[in-house]
């Protein structure tokens, strides 16, 4: 894909402002768009998608489609946007390279939807030519019983703060949509 045409690095403290994070993103994405997002388990990626999803004006009650593989989410005529993009959720987990995510045939609502592509680095750039790569960090911590620097898994610790990293690749995104100094109120 290339370098990014940009890179904004952001500090969240809790889930509520990695929700907001996501709404403000949300709010500027349009039918066509792709997000990847890359973090650990537990790192907020639904968290993010959630607030994503609040943002385009999609029916809430995004969670993760794990085992489903694809979730869509569709626009609510008397939401925040109505008549704009559904939310096409997926999960690529499970699915271990892009002739996978050719088969759950997303290329058929690329076009009219926002895409968004959990575990997707390495596995959906080929399905546009311009994205964003959305990158979710959680503090390391050193255990009792483990080495410093493992990662701790407790998925309860929604309040905990986060680094968020956000790359722009392709013409769509040659300008940064969101300005740091804008997401103030909601960091």
């Amino acid at each position: 894909m290339g370098d990014p045409q940009w890179e904004l690095s952001l500090s969240v403290q809790s889930a509520e402002e990695t929700h907001a994070l996501g709404a403000a993103l949300g709010a500027v994405l349009d039918a066509g768009d792709l997000v990847i997002l890359t973090g650990e388990l537990g790192a907020g990626k639904t968290t993010f998608t959630q607030g994503l999803g609040e943002g385009l004006g999609v029916r809430a009650g995004i969670i993760s489609p794990t085992f489903v593989l694809v979730r869509i989410h569709p626009n609510l005529p008397d939401g925040p946007r109505p008549g704009g993009p559904d939310l096409v959720h997926v999960d690529a987990y499970r699915l271990d390279s892009p002739a996978e995510i050719d088969d759950i045939d997303l290329e058929n609502t690329m076009d009219s939807t926002v895409t968004v592509v959990e575990w997707g680095r390495g596995r959906v750039e080929h399905l546009s030519d311009s994205l964003l790569d959305v990158e979710l960090h959680r503090p390391l911590r050193s255990s009792p019983a483990a080495a410093d620097g493992v990662l701790d898994f407790d998925t309860d610790d929604d309040d905990e703060p986060r680094t968020i990293l956000i790359r722009g690749f392709g013409p769509r995104w040659a300008e940064q949509p969101l300005r740091p100094a804008a997401l103030e109120g909601n960091s």
